[in-house]
């Protein structure tokens, strides 16, 4: 702002002086009324066409919304696989119903033992909304320990934790399933870690749920010093 004012042309104080610069601007409007007319009739075409796309963005949503209503509709029904068609249909549409389509489709994948597929639908997914986009993330960490694939499980696990925000019940119970996979990849210290940070920074989880974390973390000692 303090570049434009220094730049901008002293004001003119009289009144002769403004008439004179109305009468020049008048001359060169005069002089250069096609290529206006031609700018503003540019203009006119690019707002309009940003309405168009505005207008017709709108009416792709709500066919996308139409169509996951049906496929939710065919879930319930116990249709799992009309469901799972029309959810596939929905998450190639795109806008807030493709997004949530993806993860649908993704959890009948995985309770199919789909577990490729599943993980190529999670990773449509946005996972905006803390919770459900860990849960999202943690659902992508099943499917790799159900793959075997135990570095891309930790990823997604881990990617879970942080997502989840220090939620005091989600984020231990993420947390859990991370120091299994370290188990399964036999990296006891990286367990032990997990535990001891679980009972410091989450006591109440252990205790809402009974969970013996001491018991873990002796477990998780006694094998990470063998």
């Amino acid at each position: 702002m303090a570049n434009d004012k220094k730049n901008a042309p002293e004001t003119q104080n009289s009144i002769d002086n403004l008439n004179e610069t109305l009468t020049d601007m008048s001359r060169k409007v005069e002089n250069n009324k096609k290529p206006i007319i031609i700018a503003v009739i540019a203009l006119v075409v690019v707002i309009g066409a940003i309405l168009f796309i505005k207008n017709r963005s709108s009416e792709n949503s709500a066919k996308a919304d139409v169509a996951i209503g049906n496929a939710d509709y065919e879930m319930i029904a116990g249709n799992d696989s009309l469901a799972l068609g029309l959810y596939r249909n929905v998450a190639d549409m795109g806008h807030d119903a493709g997004n949530r389509a993806a993860l649908n489709a993704a959890i009948i994948l995985f309770q199919q033992k789909k577990y490729d597929e599943a993980v190529d639908y999670i990773n449509k997914y946005d996972p905006k909304e803390n919770i459900v986009g860990a849960a999202a993330l943690s659902l992508k960490g099943d499917c790799y320990v159900n793959l075997k694939n135990y570095p891309e499980a930790v990823k997604a696990f881990k990617a879970a934790v942080k997502q989840s925000d220090d939620n005091p019940y989600y984020t231990p119970y993420f947390m859990l399933k991370l120091a299994r996979v370290y188990r399964a990849q036999q990296d006891y210290s990286a367990e032990l870690r997990i535990y001891e940070e679980l009972k410091k920074e989450y006591p109440a989880y252990a205790q809402s749920t009974g969970l013996n974390v001491d018991k873990y973390i002796e477990r998780a000692r006694l094998d990470s010093n063998k």
